[in-house]
């Protein structure tokens, strides 16, 4: 009786204290600690700490002593206490939501300290099926479903385009949203399907969805819209000249794009099919014109370039190798035809000239080679002409080299082909060809020695219509006509000693004056010493010339 009389005195003497609820979130499937009394120290006159929630209790634990596990439920291998008299449930589960309470017994005072326990899990993945194969613009369209599954609380999906998010505008964007529970487990799956109208810059645009801070794998679509422009592009590798490829590629701002064009070229059409291109080939100054494109299904939908092909002719009078006298004239011709201003530059001797150079009076300082080139922005054409100033006949010939007076063509008494030359006598020679031309010809007589060379040529025609009449008025005549060709040379001074001893007098009475640009126009002393030279040697050989 004194025992029972005591605890109901001490049962009276205590205070219950009930404290405000705490949450606590656990995550599903880990195991999961409760605080008691949010964390406190415990009290230094702790009596005993117990653990309990609506349908029962869970574990007590007297001081200094290990805690009791009292439930016998499904609780009873799940639950333990904490060192700082905090419950730990393991393998928590969505039925774990529930409010646990700490009741804590210090001296006189017996304390509860609530906590209401939420069970969160992540979704497991994020993904978009029952895609849309295309989106037209204008045109609204289911682009997809976005879903998540084992979720709680249940996920809330937001969609993305090019990573901003979409808002539903009950237009353009609208977005629907569901979300269904597993029966066993509790866990939700949410799902939301976009209906997109689709712009033109929608092209290349990348679609995803979200749930918390999972993303989807991005997705694009192909946005489909009609042409409403097209454009001609010429295309060349460099400048448009004549003997180029010019490629015309029309393009269209459809998707899909036309594969089918009608290219006008010059007023006539060439349908090309499965091909935006059309190349015209080795063009020329006539290919200077309009050019136009348009889409076969729809010809008022067109673009057109005028297109300038450049080209640039040149012609340079005289050209090769030109041999004249000192003191002749040389016309010098630079004929030009092009699509664009030309530059003109010469040199002489790859020594740039100030100006095209002229001829009026040839001297020696002339000799050189000269070149034209003529440019039009990338266009360029050159020419050129090697021009040597050589020293009168007379001059010539009293320096040793060989000149020919004369080539001369007469009909012969035979038919056959064979050649004469005629002994050297005083400083001559000559030489005849007898040949029977079947073709046309031109005969070439080159004379040379030691100090120089001399050539000419004569034409020679085959004579046939005149060989007939020769027969028709002679029969006694048998042989085939035949033409002899003479060349008469006038090795006026063929000893070298006498050339070369004039020209070493001609090198010393000239010495220090022959120089670049230098006019010799004949009217120095020393040319009229040269002069009086000629005519005397000329006569003590007898050498006149012949004509």
């Amino acid at each position: 009786m004194h025992f029972s009389s005591c605890l109901c005195a001490l049962l009276v003497a205590l205070v219950y204290q009930v404290s405000g609820m705490d949450t606590v979130i656990g995550l599903y499937g880990e195991t999961i600690e409760v605080p008691c009394n949010n964390g406190a120290p415990k009290p230094k006159d702790l009596f005993m700490t117990k653990w309990k929630y609506d349908d029962g209790d869970l574990l007590t634990q007297l001081k200094d002593q290990d805690a009791s596990v009292i439930a016998t439920d499904k609780y009873k291998d799940r639950v333990s206490m904490a060192e700082n008299s905090s419950l730990l449930i393991a393998a928590a589960t969505l039925k774990d939501e529930k409010t646990f309470t700490c009741m804590v017994v210090a001296g006189a005072d017996i304390s509860e300290y609530p906590v209401k326990l939420l069970i969160h899990k992540a979704p497991t993945g994020v993904e978009i099926t029952a895609l849309a194969t295309e989106l037209e613009i204008g045109k609204p369209t289911q682009l997809g479903q976005c879903s998540t599954s084992d979720a709680n609380p249940a996920a809330s999906i937001t969609w993305f385009k090019n990573k901003k998010p979409l808002v539903a505008d009950g237009k353009g964007i609208i977005i629907s949203s569901n979300v269904k529970v597993d029966e066993v487990t509790g866990l939700t799956t949410t799902s939301s399907t976009l209906q997109y109208t689709a712009e033109k810059g929608d092209t290349a645009a990348l679609f995803t969805c979200g749930a918390l801070n999972t993303l989807s794998p991005p997705v694009s679509f192909t946005v489909t819209y009609p042409t409403e422009r097209i454009s001609l592009h010429v295309i060349s590798k460099g400048p448009l000249m004549e003997g180029a490829n010019v490629t015309l590629k029309c393009k269209a701002d459809g998707n899909p794009p036309p594969t089918s064009f009608n290219f006008h070229i010059l007023g006539k059409v060439v349908k090309v099919e499965n091909s935006d291109s059309y190349t015209v080939t080795d063009v020329t100054r006539e290919s200077t014109g309009e050019y136009k494109c348009s889409i076969i299904d729809n010809a008022k939908m067109e673009d057109s370039k005028n297109i300038t092909i450049n080209y640039l002719d040149m012609s340079l009078s005289p050209s090769g190798k030109v041999m004249k006298s000192f003191g002749e004239g040389l016309a010098l011709t630079l004929q030009t035809h092009a699509s664009g201003e030309l530059k003109v530059s010469w040199t002489k001797d790859n020594g740039k000239l100030d100006s095209s150079p002229t001829f009026d009076k040839l001297t020696y300082s002339d000799s050189g080679k000269y070149e034209v080139v003529v440019t039009m922005g990338a266009l360029i054409k050159k020419a050129s002409f090697e021009l040597v100033v050589e020293a009168e006949e007379a001059v010539r010939l009293l320096a040793g080299v060989p000149v020919i007076r004369r080539v001369a063509k007469q009909r012969g008494e035979d038919g056959q082909h064979k050649a004469d030359e005629s002994p050297y006598v005083n400083g001559k020679i000559t030489h005849k060809l007898t040949i029977v031309p079947t073709v046309n010809l031109t005969v070439v007589c080159t004379v040379s020695n030691e100090l120089g060379q001399d050539t000419r040529t004569i034409n020679v025609s085959t004579l046939f219509e005149e060989v007939r009449m020769d027969k028709q008025d002679s029969s006694d005549e048998g042989d085939t006509t035949k033409l002899v060709v003479g060349v008469i040379v006038g090795l006026l001074l063929a000893t070298v000693v006498v050339g070369l001893a004039y020209w070493l007098y001609m090198k010393k009475s000239k010495q220090g004056s022959w120089k670049t640009g230098e006019k010799e126009d004949g009217s120095t002393e020393e040319s009229k010493k040269l002069e009086e030279k000629i005519e005397e040697k000329l006569e003590e050989n007898s050498q006149k010339v012949e004509v």
